[in-house]
């Protein structure tokens, strides 16, 4: 296919019909370098807690998805998402990396939960388990990451995500490398 030919499917959709129905979104972040900043003085747990209070800024992925942090606690971090169109995949369902994302974000952030200032902590691995589909008509949704180990070197965490009616939606576990921040 040439680009007229590509621009021509864009528009028709998948049906062949032109719909018109085309959608906007515009959204803001605020610059992340005072979170960055506070890497080196908060405990992982105090920072959490500091940008879901708002005292600093999340960082610029939350509001590209439309996800917003909930609950923090030692090992513990919650972040709930309501599924939109913009987050599809060709088959009209939510696409898996934004579950997958979702996912690590909230395993990876229980993880920090636990870190002391100046650690950091980065996903070694992330294994998924998509067991129902998620749409815009499933509503709000709530992944809970849980730290099931942490050693000097790694951390192994889980993570849920689950429906208004507590359906289990999809299922990760993540390994992660912990490390200083100075080096």
């Amino acid at each position: 296919m040439n680009q007229t030919q590509l621009g021509t499917v864009a528009r028709q959709g998948a049906s062949g019909r032109a719909d018109g129905a085309v959608r906007t979104r515009t959204y803001t972040w605020t610059d992340p370098s005072a979170t960055l900043a506070a890497l080196a003085d908060l405990p992982g747990i105090e920072l959490l807690s500091a940008i879901g209070r708002g005292e600093l800024p999340p960082p610029p992925l939350m509001r590209t998805l439309g996800f917003e942090p909930g609950e923090v606690g030692p090992g513990r971090m919650t972040f709930a998402m309501t599924p939109a169109e913009m987050h599809y995949n060709p088959l009209g369902s939510v696409h898996g990396g934004v579950i997958a994302t979702l996912l690590d974000s909230a395993a990876g952030c229980a993880v920090h939960s636990v870190l002391p200032a100046g650690m950091g902590y980065t996903s070694l691995d992330l294994t998924t388990k998509y067991l129902r589909p998620v749409t815009a008509e499933t509503g709000r949704v709530i992944v809970t990451g849980t730290v099931l180990s942490k050693g000097s070197r790694t951390a192994l965490a889980e993570a849920r995500l689950t429906d208004s009616r507590d359906r289990l939606l999809a299922y990760a576990t993540s390994s992660c490398l912990l490390f200083s921040l100075s080096e």
